[in-house]
């Protein structure tokens, strides 16, 4: 019983840990807020019920968990949804909608590779090796793709804004 409660509260404490951005990530990939959350409940419960102690990884076992999840979800449905542009990812602390705006219509422009790296480097704050953990690639590729994607990024946002990239 001990076990089982201790067990409990780790898989609590990773919840609180990443939940957030296990969200961010599957909704990047879902294109649906609630599809994303219920695929991260439904790892989560899962853990309730088998535990993590298998993963050598937690964090990065949590993502290709919810990664497959959507994915499984997905193909089950048959059908993509696209991200509707006016919900909201994240909520900076002053909130300038446009900027928001165009992040997100940058961020859908990059291939899926490039946005699920992004995504998950930035706001799920995982190193290359757990991304490639998670995306099933190198390392390299990993970066590689993180590269790529700051890029294209990069220009979009800069060609919108009229700004210089040494700036």
């Amino acid at each position: 019983m001990k076990n089982t409660r201790a067990n409990g509260a780790t898989i609590e404490m990773l919840y609180r840990r990443h939940s957030s951005a296990l969200v961010l990530f599957a909704a990047a990939i879902a294109g649906d807020r609630a599809r994303a959350q219920d695929a991260v409940h439904q790892v989560f419960a899962k853990l309730l019920a088998q535990g993590i102690d298998h993963a050598a990884n937690a964090k990065a076992y949590l993502f290709a968990s919810v990664r497959n999840a959507i994915l499984n979800d997905a193909n089950a449905r048959g059908r993509e949804v696209a991200l509707d542009a006016r919900s909201a990812w994240f909520e900076p602390p002053d909130r300038d909608y446009a900027a928001e705006l165009r992040l997100r219509q940058a961020l859908a422009a990059l291939d899926d590779g490039q946005r699920e790296v992004t995504v998950l480097h930035i706001w799920g704050e995982l190193t290359f090796a757990e991304i490639g953990e998670v995306l099933g690639v190198s390392p390299n590729t990993a970066a590689s793709r993180y590269r790529y994607a700051l890029a294209r990024l990069r220009e979009t946002m800069c060609a919108r804004e009229d700004c210089h990239a040494g700036s």
